[in-house]
């Protein structure tokens, strides 16, 4: 990635703050549920917190059927190790290979797809972090001086320079798409509301729906597990509530 597109994107995030709700009204029009790409980005995304291979490996597959590229898929994969650890992330990873293996065995040749740009030599991770961290929870700036950045203020600098900056500058996958293998992460881990909370928001913030949100429960519900999306429901309507 050049300088020059690093301080587009910059600038871009910054212009975008508050977009979302903007146009929220014509987008609920003409994006009123999940594809059946990013369906797969859910239950790949779930399954991996979770731990559950069994279910992970159809659901792999029905992500690159449904057009996912391997390097996409490669990418949620890694990003669920900021949220579900390298165990998790690393078995999921696993059983990628084994479903990419079986299916050059049969004839199918998937697309690999393009890997992230390279990050210039002049890429100011905090800067980068705090635009992209801002813009998921709907802020004008960054938020600073909470008392658990206080508290603990490397655990700040690895949310911001690492996960908000190293990992969503690699532009495999979207923001949008990075935001909504976060929420399907947490929607099926135990003790996240409070992350599942901000991360519905971050979600919408980044451009999706309100009705996209409410189909993504029901993909949980069908695909995940009814204990889980009624839970993740609770969640939701918490957000939803507040955005009025």
């Amino acid at each position: 990635m050049s300088i020059r597109k690093y301080s587009l994107l910059l600038a871009a995030f910054v212009f975008s703050l508050g977009l979302a709700t903007a146009t929220e009204a014509q987008d609920m029009k003409t994006k009123p549920s999940l594809d059946a790409r990013q369906q797969s980005i859910v239950t790949i995304a779930a399954f991996t917190a979770g731990g559950d291979i069994e279910r992970l490996k159809p659901a792999l597959n029905e992500g690159l059927d449904a057009g996912l590229t391997i390097n996409e898929v490669k990418e949620v994969l890694v990003q669920m190790y900021a949220y579900a650890g390298f165990p998790r992330s690393l078995n999921g990873m696993a059983a990628f290979m084994g479903v990419v293996d079986e299916r050059k065995a049969k004839g199918i040749r998937d697309a690999e797809g393009k890997g992230a740009d390279p990050i210039p030599s002049g890429f100011n991770r905090d800067e980068y972090g705090a635009a992209v961290r801002a813009r998921l929870a709907g802020l004008d700036k960054d938020i600073s001086g909470t008392a658990w950045q206080v508290f603990s203020p490397v655990m700040d600098t690895f949310l911001k320079e690492h996960l908000f900056a190293d990992i969503f500058v690699r532009d495999v996958i979207s923001h949008e798409d990075r935001e909504l293998a976060t929420i399907a992460a947490l929607a099926n881990m135990s003790g996240t509301a409070g992350q599942l909370k901000f991360h519905f928001g971050a979600a919408m913030n980044t451009g999706l729906t309100k009705a996209q949100m409410h189909n993504f429960i029901d993909v949980l519900a069908s695909r995940v597990g009814k204990a889980e999306a009624e839970s993740a429901q609770a969640v939701l309507s918490e957000v939803l509530a507040e955005r009025k």
